[in-house]
């Protein structure tokens, strides 16, 4: 079933006998580290290497003895949800010194180990390159002291080699879109903001949160995006002189438009034009010497390191650890030392030493006040949000903004899915600026044949961003028995283009949609759909708005019911996720929380295979892990429901382990939604709303609008790296209508790495990895494709 044309490489053909891998954690600990840990042991044993601890960092490496330890498959058993790093993460003075690599590299030859996996920041794997580049001289000066090691063991153990994974709160590191830890540490701020929002709203109060990130803003500008913060100040992007008065004055506007508390975001290394810190008690004073208002500082510190990782930085963490081994085992004396790293949806290979001097560029161009270029160097991820954060933050005066006497409106179709009102709020202000009227339609197309349809202003969708649900009203009614009746509300309000949010509903919505224009005239404008279902099954884009927050609360669920059975002992439990046909949420919900196995309809399964999986899970209950998680896609398989796998398990597993079942249902759909579709659906809205004014100004002719052609009727999807603009008419051809999902579904590969991590054989394509690429300073051009 592979995508690839060429002949697909397999990782059965790399062998991992004779090898020894050590793994350690240094410099600060981020949530999702102990996920990486654990796919670096499992994976390394799967392929028949040894696997050692290098506890407490560098330090252990350099002191030796116990610290540095071979371990089982079971060692990394119930780590993936524990925060923080379990083999412990210490500062190392003496690993600065030769003599500290010296004997450390005396450590590493007693064991036979060459390989090394460091997960941490920059300082960390400048350290480990170092190390790598000195190595043949520490042998030889080794064996030249005679009591050490030998000349035989110089030439077995000649060359080291080096793999990097990012562990860092702060995304401070250039090369990859997110570091391990970063979306944990978005969750737990947004978890404080929103309940800092309900009592200030209260009380008509202003808060200042001081948020991590001494010489990196991404917390602060992406929390402020998530929360919709009045105010940020971060270290890329100082305000200009003078900002003094603009925030008071934007503050007080705020006010008078009714609007009960104001946010401001401050990141702790926050910085003026001049160099000059601005810190969360000065912006604190500032508000209450100017304005009066009851203000209070909040500053968050070390809680955003802490607690549970997210699901994402599970999925994260575990490709990219097995990733790690995979490039150890192909690594020659020729390759430099590499890092794996994220870009868009795409596990990459980038040079460490490129990634580090990029990431140095970062602060020498913020040192010499080169503003501009400090944010170009930190990728276009981070420019992205800021373009987004300025587009969406600040309210030009009507006097300044352009009129175009263009209509748009708004729907929300489908079953909701968190994070729509984002999107819904980004496509309003969005719009606002670009100088349309906006127009929202209550209850989807249903709504829209029955007139539900209203003007919106800037101020209607304030607070909208952390709201769950969809506050437009959502129906998965489509709009074939309602054209003429739309038609109609078309005419009456002139609406000139519109915007879809929504599901597969949506996207069949607009193919209906399409299909009318010859028959009525009023459905040639340009149309436009964003993918936000909790289903991921949408053609055309690799994620959808809702699918991370339904991801969270499934693994959430099943850290819980881990943690039940775990307590109980020789116990499975059968966990059915929605998802239609679609197996995303089971799949991913299964790699996230460590699952046994998971039943999903893309990959056909027989009585045989249950019989297998219970086999398994009989071998399991004879090892310290005692208890079993299997999930099961709600239409996986029409006879083998979930009732039907649950007594099967537990006729099976009589007298070996006893079974429960948990079907979670709605709860899927609802819940505040996580800061990645917060942030998702803001950017993916806004970029779709801008394609809206564009597509208008390019079909106005004799004062209206006429779009006919294909390519005016778009769905815009995250496509591997970028963010892309498809006809829907161009889609119809990777889409299985029958079963509601895509022909072909990225994460289908990643299926083997949940199978080989709950201890399966299995075959795994790695045709994608291998290749290593360079750190490129992206061009005009590519921020304008736009990655997320």
């Amino acid at each position: 079933r592979s995508a690839m044309d060429h002949q697909p490489k397999f990782f059965e053909n790399l062998s991992g006998t004779g090898k020894a891998i050590g793994v350690l954690t240094s410099g600060g600990d981020a949530q999702g580290m102990n996920a990486a840990v654990r796919a670096v042991v499992r994976m390394g044993i799967y392929v028949k290497a040894k696997v050692y601890f290098v506890y407490e960092g560098y330090q252990g490496m350099v002191d030796g003895g116990d610290n540095i330890v071979e371990v089982s498959w079971e060692s990394v058993s119930s780590i993936l949800q524990v925060g923080g790093t379990v083999i412990g993460s210490a500062r190392c003075k003496s690993f600065r010194t030769r003599e500290g690599r010296l004997q450390a590299a005396y450590n590493l030859v007693q064991r036979g180990i060459t390989n090394l996996c460091v997960i941490g920041g920059d300082g960390s794997l400048t350290g480990a390159n170092l190390f790598r580049e000195e190595w043949s001289g520490l042998l030889e000066e080794l064996a030249q002291k005679g009591k050490f090691i030998d000349e035989e063991a110089v030439k077995k153990y000649a060359y080291l080699n080096i793999v990097g994974m990012v562990g860092s709160i702060d995304n401070d590191f250039c090369g990859t879109d997110m570091t391990i830890g970063t979306d944990s540490a978005l969750h737990r701020i947004i978890e404080v903001v929103d309940a800092i929002m309900t009592t200030a709203q209260s009380h008509q109060r202003t808060f200042v949160l001081e948020v991590m990130g001494r010489h990196c803003g991404y917390l602060a500008l992406v929390s402020a995006l998530a929360c919709g913060a009045d105010w940020v100040f971060i270290p890329e992007y100082p305000p200009e002189e003078g900002w003094e008065d603009s925030m008071c004055v934007k503050l007080s506007e705020n006010r008078a438009r009714k609007k009960r508390l104001n946010i401001i975001i401050v990141a702790e290394g926050a910085i003026d034009c001049h160099n000059k810190p601005i810190t969360s008690e000065k912006v604190k004073d500032l508000v209450v010497q100017r304005l009066g208002f009851d203000t209070r500082v909040t500053i968050l510190g070390h809680v955003q390191r802490g607690g549970t990782p997210s699901a994402f930085d599970r999925i994260l963490a575990s490709r990219m650890g097995v990733e790690a081994v995979l490039a150890l085992l192909e690594a020659t004396p020729a390759t430099p030392a590499c890092v794996v790293s994220l870009s868009g949806n795409q596990a990459v290979r980038l040079p460490l030493m490129e990634c580090v001097q990029m990431t140095q560029e970062v602060q020498k161009a913020m040192d010499e006040g080169r503003f501009v270029e400090a944010v170009k160097l930190r990728g276009r991820s981070f420019e992205n949000n800021l373009n987004t954060y300025k587009l969406l933050s600040h309210k030009k005066p009507d006097a300044e903004l352009p009129t175009t006497n263009f209509n748009v409106a708004v729907l929300n179709v489908g079953a909701p899915a968190a994070g729509m009102n984002a999107a819904v709020r980004a496509a309003v202000r969005v719009g606002i600026t670009e100088g349309h009227k906006m127009f929202a339609v209550i209850d989807g197309f249903e709504g829209f044949a029955r007139g539900k349809i209203k003007e919106i202003s800037w101020g209607d969708v304030g607070g909208w961003t952390g709201q769950g649900g969809s506050i437009l009203g959502t129906k998965r009614t489509l709009p074939a028995k309602y054209l003429e009746k739309i038609a109609d509300q078309m005419r009456t309000n002139n609406i000139n283009a519109l915007m879809v949010i929504g599901g597969f509903e949506a996207y069949l919505g607009l193919l209906e949609l399409s299909a009318a224009r010859e028959k009525y005239d009023e459905f040639c404008v340009p149309m436009v759909m964003v993918p936000a279902t909790v289903s991921n099954n949408v053609p055309g884009s690799d994620f959808s708005i809702g699918a991370d927050t339904a991801l969270n609360t499934i693994t959430d669920t099943c850290d819980r019911i881990k943690q039940s059975a775990s307590g109980t002992k020789r116990r499975v439990f059968i966990i059915e996720t929605m998802g239609g046909y679609c197996g995303y949420l089971a799949n991913m919900g299964a790699l996230a929380a460590g699952a046994d196995a998971a039943y999903i309809f893309e990959e056909q399964f027989d009585i045989r295979e249950l019989q297998a999986n219970v086999e398994h899970l009989t071998e399991k209950m004879k090892t310290s892990i005692q208890r079993g998680l299997v999930l099961r896609n709600e239409n996986c398989n029409e006879n083998y429901t979930t009732d039907f796998i649950y007594q099967l398990y537990s006729e099976e597993g009589k007298g070996v382990f006893d079974c429960r079942k948990n079907v979670l249902g709605h709860m899927q759909q609802g819940g505040a939604p996580s800061p990645f579709d917060r942030n998702f659906g803001t950017k993916i809205s806004a970029k779709a709303m801008q394609w809206i004014s564009k597509k208008l100004k390019e079909t106005y002719r004799k004062g209206k609008i006429f779009a006919n052609t294909d390519d005016s009727v778009c769905l815009l999807g995250m496509r591997r790296r970028n963010l892309v603009f498809q006809p829907v008419a161009e889609l119809k051809t990777e889409t299985d209508f029958v079963h509601r999902i895509p022909k072909e579904q990225w994460w289908l590969k990643l299926r083997p790495l949940m199978k080989i991590l709950a201890k399966y054989k299995t075959s795994y394509d790695v045709s994608d990895s291998g290749q290593l690429e360079h750190v490129a300073m992206h061009s005009p051009k590519e921020a304008e494709t736009g990655a997320i």
